[in-house]
């Protein structure tokens, strides 16, 4: 019988069940798909890592390491493994695709993940294990032969195998690409047979054994007792730098940040939102219930019996809502976390396996057992008493003039403003649900497209303005004199920096020196607005300003790795960077009587001559175009927050419309009876529910703004980005709340036509 009725009550009051579930369902879809994506990355990430045997630590040295060094590292108590490694970047011969090649003496160390052909082999005298992403989107496949050119030397190699490796796992050239593109850039291994038989006989006599300018280690030490542990080692001050700051390592941790920082905010919005409304709408729905309540207890059921079968309506709900959660989460986590997404442009895995971090199952539990106490303390409140007592109808609290309704300002509004502003004080939770819901859509509507204004002004300022050349040449800084690095770019009318790691207290900064007469490098403050390179300072990232409490006029110290001398620059000012920097001018450097080395120039001109100090030439062109895929998931993200906003306000309104108008029936059909007009009662709902979305937005906005910069803090950090909000923002995210507002408001407002007034006024008041 009870489960008759329980589909009958369904039926009735299908409308707030329907839209419970879909509340929940998004709810936990959003909350599992979220917290999926960074557990999974997390996962397979550590997988490629274990599988690849990624380094602990990386070594390095301008004149190279010997056998001797190598076995001097790894004789320091605490080190597992170690391994001679060598990176360059080559050309593909005919063409302007570059190539990073990388050797590893022990292929434990830095090694490869095969995808496809023959393992990696240390004493293949020709072979190239190419990266299977370059090779795809170049249609190379095992067995193609390949040459490529670095200076004067030309390497030839059949492609034994397809790989992947941690050391690129994200594959750009450097910090200032955003996104790999595999069209143009990729990496390939030699073996160290390979390496030593492409070098010429003249140059191996002359640096002897030290080919290798690294060495990596595999160690579970801390960095400072490591770094101790090498110079004693090796007896001179060296470069290390740990995993954390590795590119491909670092970067996936910071996805991994933020996709918790994500998982920890947005999820628990909806979450709120959908739990705060199941409370409201399951004791409104066992408030309209309160005759069969009676009757049931008049029949004879026990208490326990009739608190079981409307508990049951909130499990129910919570179990349909859950498992089409589960299930939106799963497709929300397949998008984001699959090789052919943006996620797996940006990061070369094997492994793309979704896994559910398990707090993720307690929490679904526990949301569950909260949704039947919800249904339980709902139902157990109208038992109280006899059965004569249950069987009456529910009586809302009597409500007690306030001292606002005695004033001369109250009684000269009108009747429509008077009855609206009484609802709203005596239905206190809905208003407050209405509200809350219209407020957590704005808050989604303004961090998502503020997030797109944001990112959109970071790309015309950084890349847009700061970069306004058309090559990045790089040179071979061994090779090449400043001298004739001055009198090249003066050729092909061009500015040059000279770029190198520093150390600065216990961390590797970067040490950028330019000198700038064609305005082909700009620079921005922490306004975003253009900064002129001072002869009188240096300037310094917004990242090292704060971990160092530097400000202007503060002086900072740095000692270049290998050597004792330790530098002093005056802080000139704060800018922002792409990396962790410091940048100054080159008639600064050489008051300070810094040393540098020029590496690289920055030109327009796009007929440059080849050159044996020239490495490779990017384009800007290059690195615009990865951006594409960066902008594409941007736009997606946006899209999918703007969707989730509308569709949560739109159920969330609805809800509590419907709940409003049943809970209001009787009050309009009174309205009808004295002669009120459809139009007219139809104004009155539509207004309040107007009144709230008004004061959600007020609310909303600076809540919105507030959420966007959190995310800001704690997402994009190493960008340095502003926030910005264009016009566009403010009026779509006003205007989309608003439509959506008055068309669920219009939608429930027409229902009142259909008020039956006998039967309405027939019920006790």
């Amino acid at each position: 019988m009870l489960s008759r009725k329980l589909l009958r009550t369904f039926g009735r009051y299908k409308a707030q069940f329907i839209s419970m579930i879909i509340m929940i369902a998004l709810g936990i879809g959003v909350f599992i798909g979220f917290n999926m994506e960074w557990y999974s990355l997390e996962k397979d990430s550590e997988y490629i890592f274990e599988q690849s045997g990624f380094a602990d630590y990386r070594i390095y040295s301008e004149d190279g390491f010997t056998k001797e060094d190598l076995e001097s590292v790894r004789s320091i108590d605490g080190v597992e493994d170690a391994s001679r490694f060598l990176t360059v970047n080559t050309s593909v011969k005919d063409d302007t695709d570059v190539i990073a090649i990388a050797v590893t003496e022990n292929s434990n160390v830095s090694g490869v993940y095969l995808i496809e052909g023959e393992p990696y082999d240390e004493t293949s005298s020709d072979g190239l294990w190419l990266s299977d992403q370059y090779a795809a989107k170049n249609d190379i496949h095992v067995g193609d032969e390949m040459t490529l050119t670095y200076k004067m030397l030309t390497v030839t190699g059949t492609v034994k195998g397809l790989v992947k490796a941690s050391e690129f796992l994200i594959c750009v050239p450097d910090e200032t690409q955003l996104m790999p593109d595999y069209h143009s850039y990729g990496f390939a291994y030699l073996s160290p047979v390979m390496l030593e038989e492409i070098i010429p006989a003249i140059f191996r006599n002359f640096i002897g054994d030290s080919l290798y300018y690294q060495i990596n280690v595999k160690s579970a030490m801390e960095k400072k007792e490591f770094v101790d542990a090498v110079e004693a080692a090796l007896g001179k001050t060296l470069l290390v730098l740990s995993r954390d700051e590795n590119l491909s390592y670092a970067e996936t941790q910071g996805e991994i940040a933020e996709g918790k920082t994500m998982g920890s905010v947005l999820p628990v919005l909806f979450l709120a939102i959908a739990i705060l409304t199941m409370v409201t709408t399951m004791h409104r729905i066992t408030a309209s219930e309160k005759t069969q309540i009676g009757t049931l207890k008049a029949l004879g059921f026990r208490d326990k019996k009739i608190l079981r079968h409307y508990s049951s309506y909130a499990l129910v709900i919570g179990l349909a809502g859950s498992a089409l959660g589960i299930g939106i989460g799963y497709a929300l986590g397949l998008y984001i976390m699959n090789p052919g997404s943006a996620m797996g442009t940006y990061i070369d895995m094997p492994k793309w396996t979704l896994y559910v971090p398990w707090p993720c199952w307690i929490i679904l539990a526990a949301m569950n057992v909260f949704m039947v106490l919800i249904g339980f303390l709902s139902v157990r409140q109208m038992l109280k008493g006899t059965a004569a007592d249950a069987l009456r109808p529910y009586t809302p609290k009597k409500m007690k003039h306030l001292a606002l309704e005695e004033t001369k300002a109250f009684k000269r509004l009108n009747f429509g403003t008077k009855w609206n502003l009484r609802d709203l004080l005596r239905h206190k939770a809905r208003s407050a649900m209405t509200l809350f819901g219209i407020v957590g859509c704005m808050v989604l509507l303004v961090g998502g497209l503020g997030m797109n204004d944001t990112m959109q002004a970071f790309m015309d300022s950084f890349y847009e303005e700061a970069i306004n050349y058309a090559n990045r040449v790089n040179l071979d800084a061994e090779s090449i004199t400043n001298e004739e690095a001055e009198k090249l770019a003066r050729e092909i009318d061009g500015d040059w920096s000279a770029i190198t790691n520093v150390q600065m207290g216990d961390k590797a900064v970067g040490l950028e020196i330019y000198h700038i007469t064609h305005d082909y490098v700009r620079f921005t403050d922490e306004q975003m607005q253009e900064l002129p390179l001072s002869d009188t300072g240096a300037y310094i990232c917004s990242r090292i300003a704060r971990d160092y409490g530097l400000s202007e006029g503060d002086t900072l110290q740095f000692s270049p790795y290998g050597s004792d001398v330790t530098y002093t620059a005056v802080v000139a000012g704060i800018d922002r960077s792409m990396s962790e920097s410091i940048v100054m001018s080159d008639s600064y450097a050489d008051s300070a009587g810094i040393e540098y080395t020029i590496n690289t120039i920055y030109t327009n001109e796009t007929q440059i001559d080849a050159n044996d100090h020239i490495l490779n030439i990017q384009t800007k062109k290059a690195i615009m175009d990865s951006f594409d895929s960066f902008l594409e998931l941007m736009t997606v993200m946006v899209a999918l927050l703007v969707i989730a906003a509308v569709v949560l306000s739109l159920v969330v309104l609805y809800n509590l419309g419907i709940m409003s108008y049943t809970e209001r029936y009787r009050e309009m059909a009174t309205l009808k009876v004295v002669g009120f007009k459809d139009r007219k009662i139809a104004s009155l709902l539509i207004s309040q529910n107007l009144w709230l979305t008004v004061l959600g937005i007020l609310i909303g906005l600076p809540a919105g703004i507030g959420v966007l910069q959190y995310l800001l803090d704690a997402l994009a950090s190493e960008y340095e980005m502003k926030l910005m909000l264009g016009p566009a923002t403010y009026l779509v995210s006003i205007l989309l709340t608003f439509l959506v507002s008055l068309a669920v408001g219009v939608i429930v407002a027409l229902k009142n036509r259909s008020i039956d007034m006998v039967a309405a006024l027939k019920t006790e008041e």
